[in-house]
């Protein structure tokens, strides 16, 4: 079985770090590249494991990083972290497209995008018309295989915590599968899953699909 090189944009996030520690544990994987803006964390570090550490203003710095066969993308932010609707877009729209566009330019064939459920480009609410701008964006692109996670509310260990998190937790039972919160490993395993698949043409895991149809 040939091996694999894997890409992760936003590696120190929720389901960034789900999928650098699966893709490091696979065996068809031969190299993981974690793309982020700090160094890793301690417990991130792997074998096979490479840290790369960049500007995502300047993406065309290290050219030979975006030489992937897979690339995941879990960049993304909060109104409330990034600080303006400006600040938002930034990371959400043009540093996720930016990636796309430089891994495409690089030859990767497999694009695996971290989305949001509700995305929409002509949605009213602003979060989900970014969404839905960028998965239009890169499907324009023309990588043979895309792969567009749209998850719900996000499940995981976070310090410190989220009331939002908190609240949705406790009142789960009362969500339609659609928008019943799911956790960052099952969004990973998802994506994961759809990389080895490597199926042509555009894939859509919406919630109760990366919730297993609960």
């Amino acid at each position: 079985m040939a091996t694999r090189i894997a890409l992760v944009a936003g590696a120190t996030g929720l389901v960034g770090q789900e999928c650098l520690r699966l893709l490091a544990r696979n065996a068809g994987v031969e190299e993981v590249r974690a793309l982020v803006r700090r160094p890793l964390p301690t417990d991130l570090h792997a074998p096979g494991v490479r840290e790369c550490i960049i500007d995502f203003d300047r993406l065309d710095g290290h050219p030979d990083w975006f030489q992937a066969d897979w690339v995941f993308c879990a960049l993304g932010t909060t109104l409330r972290q990034a600080g303006s609707r400006d600040a938002f877009r930034r990371v959400d729209f043009e540093y996720a497209l930016g990636v796309a566009k430089a891994a495409r330019a690089a030859g990767a064939k497999h694009f695996l995008l971290v989305s949001a459920a509700g995305a929409d480009a002509r949605s009213r609410i602003f979060y989900s018309r970014v969404k839905g701008e960028l998965e239009e964006a890169v499907g324009q692109l023309g990588y043979p295989s895309l792969t567009i996670a749209r998850p719900s509310l996000l499940l995981g260990d976070r310090s410190p915590p989220r009331l939002g998190e908190e609240t949705g937790k406790r009142l789960a039972w009362l969500f339609p599968p659609r928008w019943r919160p799911v956790r960052a490993s099952q969004v990973a395993s998802a994506l994961v899953r759809a990389a080895q698949a490597d199926e042509p043409g555009v894939k859509i895991l919406d919630n109760t699909a990366l919730r297993g149809g609960q």
